[in-house]
């Protein structure tokens, strides 16, 4: 399979429905076979790489943190993202600057940058292929 560069624009923030862990699947995927990816994150998508998520216990089951062991979404872009550079390859990630703001979601781990909507619109023009993954 030759070298692809994919887009894609997200919406839904961490933690809510199966849309968001899919998406991080999928570019776990792209970056795992050696494809460039750009990611446009809008609405509450611009939480995914939010540097102040923070794991929690579970006190229905008596889990303390560390039991709970519950996964973070900007622990997995993270990861995705030092995994994408190992490889020389390239995962950008341009949260809309304007969903940040409306949300006060301004510290996002290193490797995400502040866009526009225009970043998405470049994204589709250079990419192969774009998915958006939108809410119903």
């Amino acid at each position: 399979m030759s070298k692809k560069k994919l887009a894609f624009a997200l919406m839904d923030p961490p933690f809510e429905n199966a849309r968001t862990t899919t998406a991080m699947r999928l570019l776990e995927a792209a970056v795992r076979k050696g494809h460039d990816v750009s990611v446009f994150a809008y609405e509450g998508s611009v939480y995914l790489p939010f540097a102040r998520q923070a794991q929690h216990a579970n006190s229905v089951r008596g889990h303390s943190v560390e039991e709970e062991n519950h996964p973070l979404t900007k622990d997995w872009l993270a990861a995705l993202l030092a995994a994408a550079e190992g490889r020389g390859q390239k995962l950008e990630w341009a949260n809309c600057g304007l969903c940040v703001d409306e949300r006060g979601a301004q510290e996002a781990i290193a490797g995400v940058r502040r866009g526009s909507p225009a970043d998405l619109v470049k994204f589709a023009e250079e990419c192969d292929n774009t998915l958006v993954i939108a809410t119903r």
